[in-house]
């Protein structure tokens, strides 16, 4: 990985960021987004403290031009992009008959339509490059999760677009990574949408049990270093996947059953 152009969207805080320190140490040149300009920059001046060649570039990923002129700004700044890991995410918690629908547009529109602009305009520099392309999605998109409708869905096309984008890219030497972690201590629960669109504010899961960022994100580089397919983790994220593929009924019970523990869940 060293001298490897790296982009990694969302990557301000949580596994982007662990993301960002994990690829520059191993001596990749890093390019981070992010809509919040302070906390961007507030994070490359934290991952350059560590003698990482980073640069930042505000931008929202679900607006189509702010990804074209993101690819703009890697090669102006590197000459070149062998990696684009799509990272940049937002969750929801509602019940589907209580939210309202442009919620789940706006997630939609970040988690999806953000990865397929983003790859579309570092696409032609990867394939020069016979790079990467990684999809951060999650357990929930091969598992329905109940209160989080706009996050399921909006992972579910996520998985089908890279599953689409790896068998068109067969045999060009492009290498497309389906990255799916189960529950990660970030600041996504904090983030997430409620029913009206308005933030969170709190965690309804116990962060402190869950795994860290820099863990996430040494697999993802791993993964990405042997040009893994597909990897899926937690020891609880690979039963969700099993039991859902061969026994989806007691899946389906189980998946609520866990749901309902958490704190204000909106199924009981």
């Amino acid at each position: 990985m060293e001298n490897k152009v790296v982009i990694i969207t969302g990557g301000s805080s949580g596994i982007g960021k662990a993301m960002a320190i994990e690829f520059g140490s191993k001596g990749s040149k890093i390019l981070i987004t992010g809509r919040n300009k302070e906390e961007l920059d507030k994070a490359v001046a934290e991952v350059r403290q560590k003698g990482i060649t980073i640069t930042g570039f505000q931008a929202d990923v679900s607006r189509e031009d702010d990804n074209r002129r993101m690819a703009e700004a890697a090669l102006q700044a590197y000459g070149r992009i062998d990696i684009l890991i799509n990272n940049a995410g937002i969750s929801m918690r509602a019940l589907f008959e209580e939210v309202d629908l442009d919620v789940v547009k706006k997630v939609m529109d970040i988690n999806f339509y953000g990865v397929l602009y983003a790859t579309k305009y570092c696409l032609p520099e990867i394939k020069k490059n016979l790079g990467s392309v990684v999809g951060i999605s999650s357990i929930a998109g091969y598992r329905g999760l109940p209160g989080r409708t706009g996050y399921s869905a909006s992972k579910f096309a996520l998985n089908g677009f890279l599953e689409v984008l790896r068998t068109e890219l067969l045999k060009t030497g492009v290498h497309v990574l389906t990255a799916c972690p189960g529950f990660t201590a970030s600041n996504i629960r904090k983030r997430s949408l409620t029913k009206n669109g308005t933030a969170q504010g709190e965690s309804p899961r116990n962060e402190e049990k869950m795994m860290s960022a820099e863990e996430c994100a040494r697999h993802i580089y791993n993964a990405t270093r042997s040009r893994k397919r597909t990897l899926i983790l937690t020891t609880q994220g690979k039963l969700a996947v099993f039991l859902n593929k061969w026994l989806p009924g007691f899946a389906d019970k189980m998946v609520y059953n866990v749901m309902a523990k958490e704190a204000n869940a909106p199924i009981k």
